[in-house]
Formats: structure tokens, sequence, C-alpha cells
């Protein structure tokens, strides 16, 4: 069973082209999947599995504690696995097909305010390479709304400043021009022409963004830094790399931005992922109400 897992992950990184984040989700969940169903239920063969023992799996994890979310994604994973069984005829059936997902509460997304995000934005050193490196990369957050993981994988080519768009490559490879605003070109542009090259060393390549040894940066040292500048910031909220993502959407929207414009720019493939913002927007509105009106 092990051997069909690692098939269907070399599937989902050649095939599908999704991210190295999901692909070791996906890996995580059915390589414990797969140890459950030889060690507990004694399976020997794929083709044996039935949908009974998917319950027990599943409540298995329930009786470990884990959420629903969690439980949730793990049968996301168990019938992207069994479906890719089946249309490679390793399979004949399909055992997941009739489970049922558990009901989720949907949580808002956490959002800086605005005057926040300007607290964010404004500490870096802006005199100091490093510092024009983060001013960079929180403008270019901020005014995109694109992922960490896109923004430490972008290279100086995806970065057109006098056309004013930034060329990112998201989820399944999926490519969306999004415009650039003036601060945000501006920060850049001083990191490409007096921080960048204090930071560059022979192995830098085309890396937009640095580290200390002059390699691209990474997902973890954003992490890093964001935590230094918030905590520079005096931001109590807890702070993680989308937050600036939820802001960016937000505030968009507050001020009368489309939805499916918004949709566009985070790159999402449904709708309904965007809407949550809708919903924290109202939750804004009612606070604002709450605030401002003479009989609230």
């Amino acid at each position: 069973m092990k051997d069909h897992v690692q098939d269907f992950i070399h599937y989902l990184i050649v095939e599908r082209g999704l991210s190295k984040n999901t692909v070791d989700s996906y890996r995580r969940d059915l390589e414990q999947y797969a140890l459950y169903m030889e060690k507990v239920e004694r399976i020997d063969a794929i083709g044996k599995i039935q949908r009974a023992n998917i319950v027990g799996y599943l409540l298995h994890l329930k009786e470990n504690g884990k959420a629903a979310t969690t439980i949730a994604r793990n049968i996301a994973s168990i019938r992207s696995f069994h479906q890719y069984l089946l249309r490679e005829k390793i399979s004949d059936a399909d055992p997941s097909v009739h489970i049922e997902t558990p009901k989720t509460e949907r949580k808002l997304p956490k959002v800086l305010s605005l005057k926040e995000v300007e607290a964010l934005l404004d500490v870096s050193d802006s005199y100091h390479p490093f510092g024009m490196r983060d001013k960079a990369m929180l403008e270019l957050l901020y005014a995109t709304g694109i992922r960490v993981t896109e923004l430490v994988s972008l290279d100086q080519s995806d970065v057109h400043l006098s056309m004013g768009f930034l060329r990112c490559l998201g989820k399944g490879n999926k490519e969306r021009i999004i415009p650039l605003g003036k601060m945000a070109a501006s920060a850049i542009q001083v990191y490409l022409e007096s921080g960048r090259p204090a930071l560059q060393k022979g192995k830098s390549g085309n890396a937009l963004f640095l580290n200390h040894h002059g390699n691209r940066l990474s997902r973890q040292g954003f992490w890093k830094i964001l935590k230094h500048l918030a905590q520079k910031a005096n931001i109590e909220k807890e702070l993680t790399p989308h937050t600036l993502r939820h802001s960016f959407a937000t505030h968009l929207l507050e001020n009368g931005a489309d939805l499916r414009a918004v949709q566009e720019m985070l790159g999402h493939a449904d709708i309904s992922t965007t809407q949550i913002y809708t919903h924290v927007s109202k939750t804004r509105l009612k606070d604002i109400y709450a605030a401002y009106h003479p009989r609230a």
C-alpha cells in the first residue's frame, strides 16, 4: 500500500504541479492512513479496503481528539487517493465515494486594521539592505495579496515596475498578473538599486528576495522576519504570513472593490473561497455602526 501512496504523491507533484506544502499534507495524511489499514485493519492489499474500514479510521481520528477540520482534510486526501487508484485501474471500486465530510465551522480570517498595516510597513530600517528588503516584501504582500510561498518564489524578471504589475505563479502553476501599487513599486525599486546588490553573491541567481547567505529567502526565514517586525511595531494580534493576504482582500472589499476582481487577484479557483472576506467586511461595518451611530 505504501508503494501506491508514493506513486500518488509522484502524480501530485509531476502531473498536478501542487505546491510542496500541499503535497506534504497529502503525504502525511495518506502515510498514516496506510499504516492504520495495515496494522489495525490487517489489510494487505489496496483493493480490499471497504467503506467500513475507512469509517473505522475516521472514528480512530475522532477518538484521538482530531478536530473536524483535520478529519475533513483527511477525507479529502483519502478520496483523492482512491479516485486516483480507480482511474489508474489499480482498484475496481472507490470505497470512499459515500463517505460524508463532517461540517466544520468556517473561521473568519484575522485581519489588521489600516493603522496596524501602516505601523508594520513603516517599522523596517530603510537605510540597511535587510531593512530595504523587508520593506519591499511587506509592501509587496499588502499591495498584491500573494501567498508567502509565491513571494519567496519570485524572480527579478517577475516584477515589471515601469508597467506596474507583477507576474505570479500560484497553485497548480497557474499564472496570474496582479497590479502593483506605487508604494510597493517604489519600495522594490529602492531594494533592487541599493539593497539586493549588497546581499547578492555568486550563487544568488535571479531570485528577488535574498537571505544573509545570498540565497533565495525561505518561507521559514520570512516567518522569522515577520514576527520580529510585528514585535517592533507593537502589534499584539496574532500575526501570520497569511494575515497581510487577508488584510489585502478585506480592505479592498471594504472600499468597494468587485468580488470577482479580488478573486482573480488572490488566485482563488472558486469564488466561494473569496466570499468569506465579505463576512469580514460585514463584521467591520457593524463595528463602525456601533462606534459612530448615536443610537447604536
